[in-house]
């Protein structure tokens, strides 16, 4: 089954783009190549229990399977020992990236708090964006009664172009709601 966003791409927003650009070759029209998902969890190191918790959490709202990042080596500053829990992340590509943008976009975004659109200072000069959300809850995937702990993630979205106007154009047709 194709997601509804992977198939617009494929029958309207490649045609759209290509005349925007001023392009023929399909295969030089941006698209979205992936999207990270990361947490920060450095607050877990006076409690482990809650890291299953955050896992199963970010597993459920991305589709797949977290992974648990642990540092490399000892920062004294940050009281971090070499081996500790510092994040979780996920890596989505092709059906399972757009079914996520999907509810990303339709579902998450709106159920924020004064939500008036997300900022087009997200890019980061290389054609990707980010973007943060500071409650995990919005996700309809989490359930609000057993979250001990709220935490906020940053969401990459990977494109395969690296200016930043051709990827605000291929974002906004997909229809990531940008504030002017």
């Amino acid at each position: 089954m194709v997601a509804n966003l992977q198939r617009k791409y494929k029958e309207e927003i490649l045609l759209s783009l290509s005349e925007k650009f001023g392009r023929k070759n399909f295969y030089s029209i941006p698209k979205i190549e992936k999207i990270c998902i990361n947490q920060g969890i450095g607050c877990i190191l006076e409690n482990k229990n809650l890291l299953k918790d955050v896992v199963d959490d970010l597993s459920n709202i991305a589709g797949q399977k977290a992974v648990v990042v642990k540092t490399n080596k000892a920062i004294s500053n940050f009281k971090l020992k070499k081996g500790d829990y510092v994040g979780v992340h996920v890596t989505l590509r092709k059906q399972k990236m757009y079914e996520f943008l999907e509810r990303l976009i339709h579902i998450v975004l709106p159920r924020i708090r004064d939500f008036g659109g997300i900022s087009k200072k997200g890019f980061d000069g290389h054609g990707n964006y980010n973007l943060g959300i500071k409650e995990q809850i919005v996700f309809n995937e989490v359930n609000i009664d057993k979250v001990a702990k709220i935490f906020g993630m940053n969401i990459t979205i990977v494109t395969s172009t690296n200016d930043d106007n051709e990827a605000y154009e291929l974002l906004k047709s997909f229809g990531l709601p940008f504030f002017d």
